[in-house]
């Protein structure tokens, strides 16, 4: 390809339905468990120490909706979560809604998706994926009788409740699993479902939703740099869907609704949003209000919109924060929150005529914690913070952020968590995590898996690196297309940096990354394979020029705004400098285990599978390189909470092992 020689010696690995093919992936996943059989006892103290510290008997904070109280438990034993609701108040007399543990009887994986009641509260519009190929089929239970109408749909993303509760929307997707076309049925009098509005463009996904206070339905056309909105009257569902404002290149937006006025979030004057007002019966930008202009160094996130409320969810200069707006005052204030480095963001929030604004919060020492403030009277309080057994103290712990110079000199910001008492001030084992790609923030967080690392004296630490959204649009910008190399010198320079200022060095670091983080940590192990001990790569994106060059899978079209077209040689100069399956060479490797899913329709298994191939041929040293393929799954692992456990029990193994501490 322009003048590229480019051969594929394990290319036949991509004919799935080949039975030599799934007697090589079996081979694979065998080979991985002989070399982890010494392991086995690790394994288990693992995944009893993973499954000792959570609850397994534990309910989620209840939320209202039209006189109801919606809730999830899962019980100890259970793989899955059961829903209910109880009427009137959150002690009130209890209604099962779906149980996922007998739904999943005879399935390897079962994962919901849609999850919709009517307004009238009698029935529910549910989706369940039974390959984890995001294969979403749609249903709708009368939770009067717990039966199902007759009323099934495959290949869905999504559905919407008109004001009658009985005329249904959905979303059905091509055979890229691009969602394209919008769907009406009244359901009940044997009307057939009539097609609303399809989107041709293959650059274009459409969502749906629905303003809170329910006024609209809200349909979105999005490419990865460009949407616009169509909005459907929920009292006149069968009137078409009336676009709000044009589809302008380069602009998003996002659109809710109160008292007539429809708020817009838009970056029309710049890439990190600002805020508008303008009339719903004839919106316009010409006549729009401006309610908080854009700022170069604050990223607009999210706006969360109540009758006399807003709250708008900020990222500035990386800092995440919460604003306040009294839409009938005008005062504006941000909520206190405990820690300067966290992750906090809008939870369920379902009613609209409401002052509480629900919001999760965390960070590398708080465990997933539920807040509710009043935006009233300002008073915070702690509905629920994420039980961890087993004596976890946060008091032992401790996290900081350091920055790294990029070659560029770009400062990247580091997140580091450790252990206190197992901190001597000497380089130690260290994980570094990092994703980099589609604006995404890696944002702090807390895994009860880790405490596992940290207890035997493993730092962990998460390189925000550009190509993420962790400091706005513009940080996104910097680490795509012919910017690409950004995200991957990011993180070799965070790593490096690590190294010293003494933290660890390499033969103690180890790095991970799933998916576009999987491209992240192998490129930057194909750049320094010297500097790392280890490499964990899940479900990995690392046959960029091959897999952008397959029109017919799911994803690619779309992904020409994220990684380029290879088609175009300027783009393919680009990947090819990176592409990490492209890019292996006669070299000493770190040790990798590398992570797929048959089922994977959004990162192929055969990526994971050929990159270990081409990797045992050409390395020069004797470091082990795994692949397991879970042949029951796809992007995101086993469904059930404890199969995921286990899993994870596995891969923290392979970590202890490189670091010499199998026995810890």
């Amino acid at each position: 390809m322009h003048g590229d020689p480019r051969s594929d010696d394990w290319f036949w690995l991509r004919e799935r339905d080949d039975p030599e093919v799934l007697a090589h992936l079996r081979a694979e996943n065998a080979y991985s468990e002989a070399w982890f059989a010494p392991l086995a006892g690790l394994r288990q103290r693992l995944y009893d120490e993973m499954v000792g510290r959570i609850q397994e008997d534990d309910e989620d904070p209840p939320w209202r909706k039209n006189g109801w109280w919606y809730a999830s438990r899962t019980r100890k034993g259970a793989q899955y979560e059961e829903h209910f609701r109880r009427r009137g108040a959150p002690d009130g007399p209890e209604q099962p809604l779906l149980d996922l543990n007998r739904l999943a009887e005879g399935k390897p994986f079962l994962q919901l998706g849609t999850f919709k009641v009517s307004p009238d509260t009698r029935l529910l519009a549910y989706a369940l994926d039974e390959t984890g190929g995001l294969d979403y089929t749609l249903r709708v239970r009368d939770l009067e009788t717990g039966a199902d109408l007759d009323f099934l749909v495959e290949k869905t993303a999504g559905a919407a409740w008109a004001a009658d509760s009985r005329t249904l929307f959905w979303l059905t997707q091509d055979e890229a699993r691009r969602s394209h076309r919008l769907w009406r049925q009244r359901l009940g009098d044997g009307s057939p479902a009539v097609l609303v509005h399809e989107e041709p463009d293959e650059l274009y996904w459409l969502g749906l939703g629905k303003t809170r206070d329910e006024r609209w339905i809200v349909l979105d056309s999005a490419s990865k740099d460009t949407s616009d909105l169509r909005v459907i009257d929920t009292a006149r569902p069968e009137a078409p869907p009336r676009l709000v404002l044009p589809r302008q290149p380069g602009v998003e937006m996002a659109l809710d609704h109160r008292q007539g006025r429809f708020y817009l979030l838009i970056n029309d004057t710049g890439r990190n949003f600002r805020l508008v007002e303008t009339d719903a019966a004839n919106p316009s930008l010409e006549h729009a209000r401006e309610l908080i202009a854009h700022l170069p160094e604050v990223m607009l996130e999210d706006v969360d919109l109540f009758a006399h409320h807003m709250v708008v969810q900020e990222r500035d200069r990386g800092a995440q924060r919460l604003r306040v707006v009294d839409l009938d005052s005008g005062e504006t204030h941000h909520i206190a929150l405990p820690e300067s480095v966290c992750a906090a963001g809008g939870e369920i929030n379902a009613e609209f005529d409401t002052s509480t604004f629900r919001f999760a919060y965390t960070s590398l020492v708080t465990p997933h914690s539920i807040y509710d403030y009043d935006m009233a009277t300002r008073v915070l309080t702690l509905v629920k913070r994420q039980p961890v057994l087993g004596g976890y103290d946060p008091a032992h712990y401790r996290s900081t952020q350091i920055m790294a110079p990029a070659p560029d000199g770009t400062e990247v910001p580091v997140s580091l968590v450790w252990r206190e008492d197992r901190r001597a001030g000497t380089p130690q084992p260290l994980l570094l995590y990092g994703y980099g790609a589609y604006g995404h923030p890696m944002d702090v967080y807390f895994s009860v898996s880790r405490v596992s690392l940290l207890d035997r004296g493993v730092v962990f630490a998460i390189a925000h690196v550009r190509g993420g959204g962790d400091r706005g649009r513009t940080w996104y910008d910097a680490g795509k297309l012919a910017h690409k190399a950004n995200s991957f010198d990011d993180f070799v320079a965070c790593a490096q940096a690590l190294v010293e200022r003494g933290w660890t060095t390499p033969r103690q670091l180890i790095i991970e990354g799933g998916s576009a983080g999987g491209l992240l940590v192998a490129a930057a192990a194909n750049r320094r394979p010297d500097l790392f001990r280890a490499v964990v790569a899940e479900v990995p994106f690392v046959d960029v020029i091959n897999t952008m060059l397959d029109e017919s899978l799911p994803l690619t079209v779309g992904e020409f705004l994220e990684w380029g077209n290879p088609k175009l040689e300027a783009d393919y100069r680009t990947m090819r400098a990176y592409s990490p399956y492209d890019n292996l060479r006669a070299a000493d490797y770190p040790a990798y285990f590398l992570r797929a899913g048959l089922n994977d329709s959004q990162v192929p298994y055969w990526e994971a599978a050929k990159f270990a191939q081409k990797l045992r041929a050409l390395k020069t040293n004797e470091a082990p390189v795994l692949l397991h393929v879970n042949l029951d799954a796809g992007h995101g692992g086993a469904s059930g909470r404890y199969d995921a456990l286990r899993e994870r029990a596995q891969t923290l193994a392979f970590m202890l092992a490189m670091w010499g501490l199998a026995g810890a």
